[in-house]
């Protein structure tokens, strides 16, 4: 028999309700009610008495104990209209919660319906529909408007807008041109592109963000176990309260009385709710966090450990100069090159074609274009054959001195026309970031960098480091994290390369720049910036931090609310069927500001 749901469990208590109502009040048949009532309680009772020996064999201690004596106690001493409002309150803020956690995850949950089902691939002259699943590398597929793009790649032929609000929180439709990249699950806007895959569906990136985002649904968090925590003292002093009192006032009832405003919803519900309302204001801002217990170690952070390229930089090499040689001019050198490179989707000639296009130049005609492996390209321009690549491969002159930086060499019909360099560049919101951290309780910013000592020094200097270490290997940052103070931790590491992965697992919280990262880095990261953006790993701490103030002021504010109508009720100034009723104010007020956590207050 299926389990029912907490919705339904309220259905049938408020039904059972309804017809002992009747027979009272209306038949007037009370013993009948009483019984129906009785018994129906007794069920419940035992049934969370099963479920509580469950929860203490795993390990875990709840509140179920605070239950199961309020509906016994009131079953005991005749208050059995008031064992009834308490499973009606209890089934009910089940059912509040379910609706609360699908309230708060509504952004997570709009993944997984957004998930791109159909391409459009060419082939030939001819558009035939397939499944996402079945586009391979390299293949042309046609976006039209308003679709999803169903694989990660770049664009070949059009420009258009696209929305990337579900992947990256950025709710302004950002254009794309030429060679521009293109996520999977972005909307294209009012215009056909045509556009080459450069990852099948399993490997894009909302493939990956969409398992993310089921772990992250999945993993139970921390903190609820810390609400459990709270339950402890809490259970003790409710039942030292009510045998107090009932001794005071030989009165046993006065049990009852007590117990039944001793409601546990505020420590069951409150901490999840507020949990699962964190993680969606994080998904709104661009972040996507796998466990509530993330949002936990991440509030309390002292150290913050990043990586040099592609976090602290950008991790894209970009033009830096062109070295024209003997007669050739800088534009003549740039045009010529991306010319040849347009045919490749190297990352180098992505760049170097992207920056000749923004400088308005026009792309020469080729022909017989040919990529050789590891080498370069080479192709025909008016006849006379361009070679664009590494040193050897364009020219064969040894008095042509190598760049010390990243290069690509220029040569038509053997004769060397020069070369241009590339380099990375410091993000522009990296040393506003660092301020923000500090300012948000981080007492320590490390660089941990397989880069010289000298680049990663520089970087760190303009940036505000206060630690930097390079010339690391990935076994060497690991020992960096671990040579970290009980002081200096929790400790953060962001970063987005493969060889960041192991120091990802390694920190307490490990944080992956996953615009552009590694499916690596993502993996083994609890928490991955989805837009390209270092300030979203201050944005993550606020977050945090503001989350878990919430889901303790919540667990509290029941707490205190339950504890002040307990010292009363111990007076005998609460019926049992009045307390009873209190507790769902108790339970509405403790997730109404649990959901708190779920709205920022971002500019």
């Amino acid at each position: 028999m299926r389990k029912l749901s907490h919705k339904q469990s309220l259905m049938v208590i408020i039904a059972i309700a309804l017809l002992a109502v009747i027979l009272q009040f209306v038949l007037g048949q009370a013993w009948l009610a009483q019984i129906l009532v009785s018994l129906v309680g007794a069920v419940m009772a035992m049934t969370m008495f099963i479920e509580m020996i469950g929860t203490l064999r795993s390990g875990k201690y709840g509140v179920d104990l605070l239950a199961i004596l309020a509906v016994v106690s009131s079953l005991l001493f005749s208050e059995y209209w008031a064992a009834m409002v308490i499973l009606v309150m209890l089934t009910g803020g089940d059912a509040l919660e379910d609706y609360a956690s699908k309230k708060a995850n509504t952004e997570l949950k709009a993944l997984l319906d957004n998930s791109p089902q159909v391409a459009h691939r060419l082939h030939g002259e001819k558009l035939e529909d397939i499944a996402v699943n079945q586009v391979q590398v390299d293949d042309k597929l046609v976006i039209k408007p308003g679709e999803l793009v169903p694989v990660d790649g770049f664009i070949v032929e059009g420009s258009s807008n696209f929305d990337e609000s579900s992947l990256t929180g950025e709710s302004q439709p950002v254009n794309k041109d030429f060679n521009d990249e293109l996520m999977s699950g972005s909307v294209n806007g009012d215009a056909v592109v045509t556009m080459q895959a450069s990852q099948v569906a399993a490997n894009s990136k909302y493939q990956q963000l969409i398992k993310l985002v089921k772990k992250a649904e999945a993993t139970p968090a921390r903190f609820v176990r810390m609400a459990d925590r709270y339950a402890v003292p809490f259970t003790i002093v409710a039942i030292a309260i009510a045998v107090v009192a009932a001794v005071i006032s030989k009165s046993p009832s006065r049990i009852a009385q007590v117990l039944v405003v001793a409601s546990p919803c505020p420590l069951i519900l409150a901490a999840p709710v507020a949990m699962v309302s964190g993680m969606s204001r994080a998904s709104r801002n661009g972040i996507v966090v796998k466990t509530g217990d993330v949002l936990e170690k991440l509030s309390t952070a002292k150290t913050v450990a990043f990586d040099k390229t592609g976090t602290l930089t950008n991790g894209h090499l970009m033009v830096a100069e062109i070295l024209p040689h003997q007669e050739v001019s800088q534009t003549e050198l740039l045009q010529i090159a991306a010319s040849v490179e347009t045919i490749s989707s190297h990352v180098l000639a992505r760049s170097l074609v992207t920056y000749a296009i923004d400088k308005g130049l026009k792309m020469l005609s080729v022909s017989d274009a040919q990529e050789i492996t590891a080498n370069g390209v080479q192709a025909l321009i008016q006849g006379k054959l361009v070679k664009v690549g590494k040193r050897k491969f364009v020219t064969g002159d040894p008095l042509i001195p190598s760049q010390t930086h990243t290069a690509i060499y220029v040569s038509r019909d053997g004769q060397y026309l020069g070369c241009i360099t590339f380099t990375d560049y410091l993000r522009p919101e990296a040393s506003q970031t660092m301020v923000q951290l500090h300012h948000l309780g981080v007492e320590k910013l490390m660089m941990l960098s397989g880069d010289q000592v000298k680049t990663a020094q520089k970087i760190g200097q303009e940036v505000g480091i206060d630690d930097v270490q390079a010339e690391l290997l990935p076994e060497d940052k690991i020992a960096a994290l671990k040579a970290l103070t009980p002081e200096e931790k929790p400790v953060v590491m962001v970063g987005d390369g493969v060889n960041d992965a192991p120091s990802l697992v390694t920190a307490d919280v490990g944080i992956a720049m996953g615009a552009h990262g590694s499916s690596a880095a993502s993996e083994s990261a609890d928490l991955v910036i989805l837009k390209d953006d270092l300030a979203k790993v201050a944005k993550a701490v606020v977050i945090a931090k503001d989350t878990i103030r919430v889901a303790r002021q919540a667990v509290l504010i029941g707490i205190f609310i339950c504890t002040a109508l307990m010292l009363i009720a111990a007076f005998g100034i609460i019926p049992a069927f009045i307390g009873a009723m209190f507790q769902e104010v108790i339970d509405t007020v403790s997730i109404l500001w649990a959901l708190r956590a779920r709205y920022s207050n971002e500019k």
